[in-house]
């Protein structure tokens, strides 16, 4: 087939793969479809983490026979045993003709390997780089990379920059169509990152609630973290009443305490949290993509030690006075010393102003 038609069925692919956004936290999210005669035989995705990957449930709906056939992957079939079998020996197996993949895969165990192991076997295996396969896996893609996630940075302030009033007045600054808008970030996040000072202030649930991002009727809920040095979060704390794990990241020398059954935890050398170093555990522990939804000195500490790669800002067509607080504390003597970032998009949600912004190269 010429390359504008493989384009167009590794596109499918890769909204075949959405459909796991919500249900995949620590696997990347994987779409199949398998063709034959010009004709689609067999569909699937990853649908959860520690499940059948796309191509065995594209293989099972194709009834098992994908003799001859084209099998379009966004990504690279895995070639090493792990919660599942590889891919690529099932689609040998199977007696597929060709492959087509939208991106290879940066897990080391495969990384190039999966597509080795498919030729050698003489399968014609071909790859169109598509963004938006990338887009899609660009936490696991760093995590692979980088042992890192990738972090958002959700902030909610007026117009004149600011998140609360000095008492610490603050809700509501955005519309409820930008709330919702936070849900869907928070069901596509692998781990939810927030301060002690947002704890003890607000006391957030940071739980996913809306129905929308259910899969088999149950709603993923990620793993909530809170930077804590003193170990200070109350046993009664609303992040304990969920299902969600809950780590909190501490200073060695903090109390020893007892937490509630999804408490844990986690000691770290020194007075301060390592955000760098959290990430890292995070990382780990298999998370991909992490939301950070903290005050003014959370916020900073990311934004001043770099450790962020897209900042959600949502504005509202508010203006709360100088005398309110900042959305992040930073402090910069010279204009030059600035934190500058490139906006990526505006959106309209609601009555608010959500923007993308990235660091600047």
């Amino acid at each position: 087939m010429s390359e504008a038609v493989d384009r167009l069925f590794l596109r499918r692919a890769v909204e075949l793969a959405a459909k796991g956004l919500y249900s995949v936290a620590d696997n990347p999210r994987v779409g199949c479809l398998i063709v034959r005669d010009g004709r689609v035989i067999g569909r699937g995705w990853h649908k959860e983490t520690g499940g059948p990957h796309a191509e065995a449930n594209a293989i099972a709906d194709a009834g098992g026979d994908i003799r001859n056939a084209t099998v379009y992957t966004s990504l690279e079939p895995c070639c090493h045993t792990g919660r599942q079998p590889p891919c690529t020996d099932a689609l040998i197996r199977g007696g597929a003709a060709r492959v087509v993949a939208a991106m290879g895969d940066p897990d080391p165990r495969v990384r190039g390997q999966g597509f080795a192991r498919l030729r050698s076997a003489g399968l014609t295996v071909d790859v169109h780089d598509l963004p938006e396969a990338r887009e899609l896996n660009a936490g696991f893609v760093k995590r692979k990379t980088a042992a890192k996630p990738l972090v958002r940075l959700k902030v909610a302030a007026s117009m004149d920059g600011r998140t609360a009033m000095a008492n610490g007045e603050s809700q509501w600054i955005t519309c409820a169509a930008a709330r919702a808008d936070v849900q869907y970030w928070r069901a596509r996040s692998s781990a939810i990152v927030t301060g002690i000072g947002t704890v003890l202030a607000d006391d957030p649930a940071l739980n996913v609630r809306e129905r929308r991002f259910a899969e088999n009727n149950t709603i993923r809920q990620p793993l909530i973290a809170v930077a804590d040095s003193c170990a200070r979060t109350p046993a009664t704390a609303k992040l304990f009443a969920g299902t969600a794990k809950v780590l909190i990241f501490a200073a060695k020398e903090a109390p020893r305490r007892v937490l509630p059954g999804p408490g844990e935890i986690v000691r770290q050398r020194g007075s301060k949290v390592d955000l760098d170093a959290m990430l890292g555990h995070l990382a780990a522990l298999g998370c991909n993509e992490v939301l950070v939804e903290a005050g003014a000195t959370l916020a900073g500490a990311f934004l001043r030690e770099r450790l962020w790669d897209e900042a959600l800002l949502y504005l509202a067509p508010a203006m709360l006075g100088a005398s309110a607080r900042p959305l992040a504390q930073l402090d910069f003597d010279r204009l030059a010393d600035s934190l500058v970032g490139r906006i990526q998009s505006v959106d309209r949600v609601g009555v608010d102003l959500r923007l993308v912004v990235v660091p600047q190269p």
